[in-house]
């Protein structure tokens, strides 16, 4: 069996645990965390430069990380997504190319490598595959044609689904994911804040990660606090920090 008739297969064998459309992103990475030499794996799409929709994780740990590339506003994702083509970065690249990063993934995973890779095919510059390394472990024991084998097969999976699942007003099944919940949280707060303070977009969504960057917390649960009233607009402008 070759990996990507593994990879269906690990796929298909995931559906008891995780059954439903909503859920084929985390037997997605799943699958590829099982089927790498990686301690975890996360999958995310983009609607723009700015707006990062993580879909899954293999793991909760996963689904930390990333998350953290989008509160911090950097991370080997927002490379490869930006630049289309592979990264491979040991923890010494991180620290260097993406130091705000590289603390907030020193300080909760226990991952000390990532490798990022575009989607193929349909999902070309859309989607990403994170892999996570901790050690003993190295990106350096991850052979890369195996990598681009497994995100080419997980592409054709995704895209194929997406062309099968039938379209409603809602948008596809897996917006419904949980990962996907959380981070639309997030839009819901940048309208609020940018209403509320009558600021642009974009200011409104440094303002959140100032907060999330300055109390050390994750983006997705400060946005969830201003929109339940928990965190007013006056705190928020009042506290902002900045990751930069």
């Amino acid at each position: 069996m070759d990996l990507t008739q593994e990879f269906t297969a690990r796929v298909t064998a995931a559906e008891p645990e995780l059954p439903g459309p909503e859920l084929l992103p985390l037997r997605l990475a799943r699958a590829c965390a099982d089927l790498l030499p990686v301690a975890g794996a996360g999958l995310s799409v983009y609607f723009a430069a700015d707006r990062r929709l993580p879909l899954g994780g293999s793991d909760s740990v996963a689904g930390v990380a990333e998350r953290l590339q989008f509160t911090v506003g950097e991370g080997p994702c927002l490379t490869a997504h930006s630049s289309g083509k592979p990264v491979l970065a040991a923890e010494d690249e991180i620290r260097a190319r993406w130091p705000v990063f590289h603390d907030a993934l020193v300080s909760h995973t226990p991952y000390r490598g990532v490798v990022s890779l575009p989607l193929h095919g349909g999902l070309q510059d859309v989607g990403a595959l994170d892999l996570y390394v901790r050690p003993p472990g190295s990106v350096r024991d991850l052979g890369l044609a195996d990598a681009l084998a497994v995100t080419t097969a997980l592409s054709d999976t995704f895209a194929t689904a997406m062309d099968a699942e039938p379209r409603s007003e809602s948008g596809p099944a897996w917006l419904d994911a949980p990962a996907a919940d959380r981070r639309a949280r997030v839009w819901q707060a940048i309208g609020f804040v940018s209403v509320g303070l009558e600021v642009d977009s974009t200011d409104a969504l440094a303002l959140l990660r100032g907060q999330a960057f300055g109390a050390d917390r994750d983006l997705d649960d400060v946005a969830a606090d201003v929109l339940a009233r928990r965190l007013s607009l006056a705190d928020l402008s009042g506290s902002a920090g900045s990751p930069r």
